[in-house]
């Protein structure tokens, strides 16, 4: 609880000192699509929506938009924000599904947190966009850095530092916008693509580096993938290893994970080296297994096939429970250990803000 409070003093003095009173977005973990869910007020009247977290989306899609919404303009200043598309439409993915379609940018008030936002855009998708999503979401929400997307539009409005907060739990988590909390984390800088990537420069198993020859490369950091991918390659290895550290029999697989094991047993630290040895991402416990049943437990990390882009995304079970700082205006981002750890979670430190 003493960490708590203290995490809470950093995060109310990194608010002092941005002159801002930054958004605060509840979020929601759905047990069984593992999909992370947020609701926003959109329209007038406005029309409580609940939308499905994106960490690398661009925009804010949703079906069956408000009456109140009005289209945007062709050449206007709204629809260059957008992109370059001349018609005004703007690109619609749903993650979980894959597909992709366009949509047209509209615009209406959405409100967050009780600020208003009289002129937020948005796009509006076929029916068929949202299968797929964990019952009764209406879209996507996107934070990712394109002009459009939720982050952007909060932060120009209200003139906040260019930063969000995700900390993810397995029940109740939250988001901050224009708030970070700079002085309990690690950083390192996020790579110069769409969406957020991490450079990891190894992986290690209790301390020993796995064998693969080169650098691991760019790291997706992900809300919509439930469990860590790797690349067929790359997890043959990794599990293999994380076999013989843990030194016991195996029991039968459970899907979608390959490696399972008994309950109970002392489970090894993983680390993500980042751009130094001094910098590591350690994933522990909690964050690394996963109970199936009462007698199994299996290895959170599941087999990608050879056909990924990357070698790795980091899903959101890896998440949880650790604080990120998205921080777009230094190009960095920062991480936490595990509050679990420190007696804290997510979902209690958010219960404080």
């Amino acid at each position: 609880m003493a960490s708590n409070l203290f995490i809470l003093f950093l995060l109310l003095l990194s608010i002092s000192l941005s002159h801002s009173l930054p958004t605060l977005l509840q979020i929601t973990k759905d047990l069984h699509t593992h999909q992370y869910t947020t609701q926003l007020l959109i329209g007038t009247p406005p029309l409580p929506t609940k939308l499905v977290l994106h960490l690398s989306g661009q925009s804010l899609w949703l079906n069956n938009c408000p009456p109140s919404r009005t289209f945007v303009s062709h050449g206007s200043l709204q629809c260059l924000m957008a992109g370059p598309s001349p018609s005004c439409q703007v690109p619609q993915h749903n993650p979980i599904t894959g597909d992709t379609t366009f949509g047209d940018l509209a615009e209406d008030i959405v409100s967050v947190d009780g600020m208003t936002l009289e002129s937020f855009l948005f796009s509006c998708s076929p029916e068929y966009l949202v299968k797929g999503l964990v019952n009764s979401a209406k879209g996507v929400l996107g934070f990712g850095r394109s002009k459009v997307a939720f982050q952007s539009q909060v932060v120009n409005a209200f003139d906040f530092p260019r930063k969000f907060t995700v900390c993810l739990s397995s029940s109740d988590g939250f988001i901050i916008s224009g708030a970070g909390i700079s002085k309990s984390l690690s950083y390192t800088p996020l790579m110069s693509v769409d969406g957020y990537y991490v450079n990891v420069n190894s992986i290690k198993i209790n301390g020993r580096r796995l064998g693969v020859g080169q650098p691991i490369g760019g790291v997706e950091i992900s809300s919509t993938v439930p469990y860590t991918v790797m690349k067929s390659s790359l997890y043959e290895i990794f599990t293999k290893a994380f076999v013989t550290a843990m030194n016991m029999t195996v029991v039968s697989p459970v899907a979608p994970f390959g490696v399972c094991f008994p309950s109970q047993a002392t489970v090894p630290e993983i680390q993500l080296v980042m751009q130094s040895q001094l910098v590591k991402w350690r994933i522990q416990g909690r964050n690394s297994m996963v109970e199936v049943s009462d007698s199994v437990m299996c290895l959170g990390f599941v087999d990608g096939g050879m056909g990924m882009t990357g070698s790795v995304i980091l899903g959101g079970y890896q998440l949880e429970d650790h604080i990120l700082e998205f921080d777009l205006g230094t190009g960095m981002m920062g991480f936490s250990s595990s509050l679990l750890n420190e007696g804290d979670s997510c979902s209690t430190l958010g219960e404080s803000l």
